[in-house]
């Protein structure tokens, strides 16, 4: 291949790459093995006190994503994030935290989501667990004639798949270390700051999850929290801003 024809991919950090294949196996992995191995009930995170979570979902579910054949803009969306944003992210870094941040996002992700699960739990049933695992067919049982009993059993038996609450950390960290960057948006043919991008997308989510529409299925409080833990860890390292960054 020409020098001047360089891969898109030639540059792209070890982490970041490493992130991406995983996903895309796991994409795969997910359509080839749907007949013969629940990945989704395996891999996918459920409410903490729900009989299908396990320990190990805090971290599988951020390399789970919805059905590729059949949603493919999830996971194209959040990997064209990561390789858009993560390289620069990890150069500045360095591997080991960009790492760290990576996780610690999807992982504050899933307790933002869990508190507000919580808070829905509590208002049906006056506490936030339940005093003993109950699987399908019980919880059915429990919730014919009980207020709220259908959103009881959403909370309980809904999985929660995808990278989206990690990469919303990535990009907030970004904005916060590079507020001055210039980004071009597909339908907006002029440059805009990352600050302005950035702050403008979170806001975007924190509006559809006060005012989420009927068949919303998108976890946009995890999102939030991703966003929100992505600041926060930027803050407490200490990492300075980069305006003067080209």
């Amino acid at each position: 291949m020409s020098a001047y024809r360089q891969s898109p991919f030639a540059n792209i950090t070890p982490v970041v790459k490493n992130l991406l294949i995983i996903n895309v196996i796991f994409a795969i992995a997910e359509i080839v093995l749907r007949n013969h191995f629940d990945m989704e009930g395996i891999f996918a995170i459920y409410y903490f006190n729900s009989p299908k979570f396990q320990a190990w979902q805090v971290l599988s579910y951020m390399f789970m994503h919805a059905p590729i054949d059949s949603h493919p803009e999830h996971i194209l969306f959040n990997m064209f994030g990561l390789f858009m944003f993560g390289p620069i992210l990890e150069f500045s870094l360095g591997s080991k935290k960009f790492l760290n941040l990576y996780l610690l996002c999807g992982i504050g992700a899933i307790f933002f989501q869990w508190l507000m699960q919580g808070i829905e739990v509590y208002q049906i049933t006056g506490g936030i667990t339940l005093p003993r695992p109950l699987d399908d067919q019980a919880f059915l049982q429990l919730g014919h004639g009980l207020q709220g009993g259908q959103k009881l059993y959403e909370v309980f038996f809904t999985p929660v798949v995808g990278a989206s609450g990690a990469l919303f950390g990535i990009l907030v960290a970004f904005a916060t270390i590079y507020p001055n960057m210039e980004l071009f948006l597909f339908f907006i043919p002029i440059p805009i700051k990352a600050k302005y991008v950035i702050s403008g997308y979170v806001l975007l989510e924190i509006y559809e999850s006060v005012f989420q529409q009927a068949g919303d299925n998108v976890a946009h409080l995890a999102h939030i929290g991703g966003a929100i833990i992505g600041f926060l860890i930027v803050k407490i390292w200490g990492v300075k801003r980069m305006d003067n960054f080209y």
